[in-house]
C-alpha cells in the first residue's frame, strides 16, 4: 500500500509539471493546498508565508489536516461551515481563530476555494488562504481607520499594539500600510492580548488581499498544470459524469411530468 508521503508527492507530481513548488515558494502569501482524495484530506503544500505565520516547519505540516491549527476557543460553527463548504465543493470566506505552534491564538481571514480539473470538473485540490486580521482604529493623533484612513500626525505613530485582532498603525500613505504588515512582522508580534471570544471581522483591505492571493496562486497552478496537460481552474467548466446523469434524469422527469399533465388536460376537456 502506498505511503501517505508518496500520495502527497503524487498529488502534485501527477497534476503539475516540474517547478511548480519552486514557483509557489516565490509567492509571499500564507496559504496551503490540500487534497480531498487522500484519506484525512491532508495538506500537500504549505507556503513559506504560512510556515512563518504559524511557526511550523514544512515536515511538521505536510500530511496533517487543517484542524491541527484549531484550539479550544476556535468557533465550532465556523469549523462546521468550512466542512460543509468542502462537502459541497464550493468556496468560503470566514473569520477564524487559529493557534500558532507555541499556542498563541490569532484571528485570520480564511479564504478557501476548490481547484477544479478542466477535463472532467472534479475537485483535485482545495486552496486555503490565511490573512491575519489586523484591525486599526483612530487615536487622538490620527491613525489608520477601520477602512484605511490616513494618519495626520506627521507619521510619528510607531508603536504596534496588538489587542484582539487590533493593531495600531500610523503612516503618511495608504501604500505604507501594506509595507507595515509583512509576514515576518505578523509572525513576530506578541499575541498575548488577543480577545479569543470574537467575533473578529476582516477589513476590506484584508479581503482584497485574500482575493489577490487567490488569483496569483491559481495563475501559477493553471500555468504548471497546462504544461503537464492537466489544466486546472478555480471554476468548474465541465460537469462530472454524476452531475450529467443527474441533469439528464431531471430533464427526463420534467418531460414525462409535462406529457402526463397535457394528457390529463385533454381528457377532462369537453368535447
Amino acid at each position: 500500500m502506498e505511503s501517505q508521503l508518496g500520495l502527497i508527492d503524487k498529488s502534485f507530481n501527477v497534476k503539475y509539471s516540474d517547478g511548480v513548488r519552486e514557483a509557489l515558494d516565490e509567492l509571499p502569501d500564507s496559504f496551503t493546498i490540500t487534497d480531498p482524495s487522500i484519506s484525512g484530506h491532508p495538506i500537500v503544500y504549505a507556503s513559506r508565508g504560512f510556515l512563518k505565520v504559524f511557526g511550523y516547519s514544512k515536515n511538521e505540516v505536510l500530511g496533517k489536516n487543517g484542524r491541527v491549527f484549531q484550539g479550544p476557543k476556535t468557533n465550532r460553527r465556523s469549523v462546521m461551515a468550512i466542512r460543509e463548504a468542502i462537502r459541497e465543493e464550493r468556496g468560503i470566506q470566514i473569520s477564524l481563530l487559529n493557534y500558532r505552534k507555541d499556542g498563541t491564538p490569532f484571528w485570520m481571514l480564511f479564504n478557501m476555494c476548490p481547484v477544479y480539473s478542466e477535463k472532467d470538473g472534479r475537485v483535485v485540490h482545495f486552496l486555503g488562504i490565511q490573512v491575519p486580521i489586523l484591525r486599526r482604529r483612530n487615536s487622538l493623533g490620527g491613525g489608520i481607520g477601520r477602512n484605511g484612513g490616513v494618519c495626520y500626525d506627521g507619521g510619528n505613530c510607531r508603536e504596534y499594539v496588538y489587542k484582539c485582532c487590533r493593531r495600531e498603525v500610523c503612516s503618511n500613505s495608504i501604500m505604507e500600510v501594506d509595507r507595515a504588515l509583512p509576514v515576518d512582522a505578523v509572525s513576530g508580534l506578541d499575541h498575548t492580548e488577543v480577545d479569543v471570544e470574537g467575533p473578529c471581522e476582516a477589513s476590506d483591505q484584508e479581503k482584497t488581499k485574500a482575493s489577490v492571493a487567490v488569483n496569483n496562486i491559481m495563475s501559477v497552478l493553471a500555468n504548471y498544470s497546462e504544461l503537464n496537460g492537466r489544466l486546472v481552474s478555480d471554476r468548474r467548466c465541465c460537469q462530472s459524469a454524476t452531475s450529467l446523469l443527474s441533469a439528464s434524469l431531471n430533464i427526463s422527469f420534467e418531460l414525462t411530468h409535462t406529457y402526463q399533465t397535457c394528457q390529463l388536460s385533454m381528457q377532462v376537456m369537453p368535447s
